[in-house]
């Protein structure tokens, strides 16, 4: 039974309780599956601080959440998902990403492997809005979970094959699916493990290169100063590595040295301040090549 409004309460404190008693309501519905479409788009739309703590300690919501992304893994292969089972789908990895960065629940998220589930997701490669859209949300939820600068989120990440997943999506995907993957792997190289993972065999280091290169040529055509800043910043972090400055003072695209961008870096000082620190980074690098100096510090 939902409990009686106390009369000491004032109206604003009566509308908080019944909103309350609406999400345990909800969060209850998410067990049973002839309710559960209407509790996943309803709890989608809350951000309540506490809501990740419920859904993921009340009986048998991650298993129900669990069960609505695997149901769709019959639609990736062949690609049959509709606009309807994307929606739905994309309601309930909204929930994960609400316990993805909730400090109280990621450890546990991360410990049961939830992101591998959603590893499928970022596989596909169909252009349909519905795909779009279901690769997007994805991606959203391991974008909250590298937000958050946790040590455990990077050093989980890196045992799984994200980063190949992300470049693929960065080299075919849509401008926001780009955006977000990019900044997946900024992140990564932003950490001194993920930095050390990229650059310790040279087919990674490669990928990462050729890929962030691809997007500077299409960016030149297609300028978009939010994901130029991605790309730029994930440069600079690999300029901190001698073995890769060495590599990008060879492999650094042109657009990049002369002034193509000038006009879209012209309101943004950061990316304009970075890309600079870039270039001054490799002329260094370069400098110390030719003096013949050991390569051996960072």
């Amino acid at each position: 039974m939902s409990a009686q409004p106390s009369p000491h309460m004032n109206p604003q404190q009566q509308q908080q309780q019944t909103e309350q008693e609406k999400v345990y309501q909800w969060i209850n519905e998410l067990a049973h599956p002839d309710t559960r479409e209407t509790a996943l788009l309803e709890l989608s739309k809350k951000r309540e601080t506490d809501l990740a703590p419920m859904l993921w300690n009340s009986f048998g919501t991650a298993c129900a959440l669990l069960q609505e992304i695997v149901n769709i893994y019959p639609s990736i292969t062949p690609p049959t998902l509709t606009a309807h089972q994307s929606n739905r789908v994309c309601n309930a990895l909204a929930l994960l990403q609400c316990v993805a960065s909730h400090p109280e629940t990621r450890t546990a998220f991360l410990q049961a492997q939830i992101p591998l589930y959603l590893y499928p997701f970022l596989s596909t490669t169909s252009k349909t809005r519905p795909f779009e859209y279901l690769r997007l949300t994805s991606l959203g939820v391991i974008g909250a979970l590298v937000k958050t600068d946790e040590q455990e989120v990077i050093t989980f990440l890196l045992t799984t094959e994200i980063v190949p997943l992300c470049l693929s999506i960065m080299d075919s995907g849509s401008e926001l699916s780009k955006t977000v993957a990019t900044f997946i792997i900024q992140k990564i190289l932003l950490d001194e493990s993920g930095l050390s993972y990229i650059c310790q065999t040279y087919e990674r280091f490669s990928h990462v290169a050729i890929t962030l290169g691809k997007m500077v040529i299409q960016l030149s055509k297609d300028p978009c100063a939010r994901l130029l800043k991605h790309v730029v910043r994930c440069y600079l972090r690999l300029s901190d590595n001698t073995r890769a400055r060495k590599a990008l003072g060879q492999c650094l695209p042109d657009q990049l040295r002369d002034g193509t961008f000038a006009v879209c870096l012209q309101e943004d000082k950061s990316t304009k301040q970075w890309l600079q620190m870039l270039l001054k980074n490799l002329e260094l690098g370069a400098n110390q090549q030719q003096m013949g100096m050991s390569p051996l510090g960072s």
